[in-house]
């Protein structure tokens, strides 16, 4: 019987085609690229650094990702596809750490190597993650979120997901902080809404209604961040938003206050270094576990200093 996962399978398979025919005729290595998403200027931006790498490095590379950073069963398929064309290597950025750890261990018995990006797998196979540090960056986010609320009251998260290592760090970087050095910062609501900007609209709105004294919310990416300073102004309210990336949107929302700041990473950096850790990687290099590519915090007071704006995604 063919499934719409089939057809979605298949139709990955063909996109992937004529670029593996281009590279094979020009005699160039291959590495394939799987991300979270499409949507957001974030991974526009890790592209825009991958395809820059490959030009350096000569190499030749595809990038995609699902409609959306639900879309796991897209993902899956999209890493199949792109694992039947035995590329020389594969980065991804996985939907769901689980899940994907059956086509890991596909690629790992067919030589293939994997470099994480972003968001890592539950599995020792990759060889290594280039990554913002995920914890560290959510504790910074709740260092400044105490700082503007006078280190009390109350306090929520609108998560991006449960199932990436990212979704799932952010939120304990953030919890942990306030645990370890804020006593009387109280967090009271944690939800999840896929990294769309307008269910986490719909969420923040939900939460500043049911906690009338409520000082501030934290939101995890790029799409919950927004979706945050959309429901603050659509709810009136004057809670104090932190957010996380840096798209045109929240950048938009910095600047008229909306968003007090936020926590911006290096995706044309993650995406650089993810495929010279993936030439390096066909050549029998070394790598270390973790590629550390950075992260900024911004707000009104530095968003044009150079060093900040250079690592803008807008």
């Amino acid at each position: 019987m063919i499934t719409r996962r089939t057809i979605v399978g298949l139709m990955s398979a063909a996109a992937f085609l004529g670029t593996v025919g281009m590279a094979h005729a020009a005699d160039k290595p291959y590495i394939a690229l799987i991300s979270k998403g499409y949507q957001h200027q974030f991974w526009q931006a890790v592209r825009q650094g991958a395809e820059q790498a490959a030009k350096d490095l000569d190499v030749t590379v595809s990038y995609e990702g699902p409609e959306g950073e639900s879309a796991i069963n897209q993902q899956l398929d999209m890493i199949q596809a792109a694992l039947a064309k035995k590329p020389a290597a594969l980065g991804l950025a996985a939907l769901d750490s689980q899940a994907a750890i059956p086509l890991v261990q596909q690629a790992k018995d067919a030589g293939i190597p994997i470099i994480a990006f972003d968001s890592g797998v539950d599995s020792d196979y990759p060889l290594t993650t280039a990554s913002t540090d995920s914890k560290a960056s959510a504790a910074l986010a709740a260092d400044k979120m105490a700082e503007l609320i006078g280190s009390e009251g109350e306090v929520a998260i609108v998560g991006h997901d449960q199932t990436s290592t990212t979704g799932v760090d952010r939120v304990e970087g953030f919890k942990g902080e306030i645990a370890a050095k804020y006593p009387k910062i109280t967090i009271v609501d944690i939800q999840y809404g896929g990294g769309d900007h307008t269910k986490s609209a719909d969420i923040t709105k939900a939460i500043i209604q049911a906690h009338p004294k409520l000082k501030g919310i934290f939101g995890t990416n790029e799409g919950a961040a927004l979706g945050v300073a959309i429901g603050k102004k659509e709810a009136e309210s004057k809670v104090v938003v932190i957010g996380y990336d840096s798209g045109a949107g929240q950048i938009d929302a910095i600047k008229d206050g909306t968003i007090a700041g936020s926590i911006t990473q290096n995706p044309v950096g993650i995406g650089y270094k993810t495929v010279e850790a993936a030439v390096k990687a066909t050549k029998g290099e070394k790598l270390s576990k973790h590629i550390d590519t950075g992260f900024y915090w911004y707000d009104k007071s530095n968003i044009d200093d150079p060093k900040i704006a250079a690592v803008l995604y807008k």
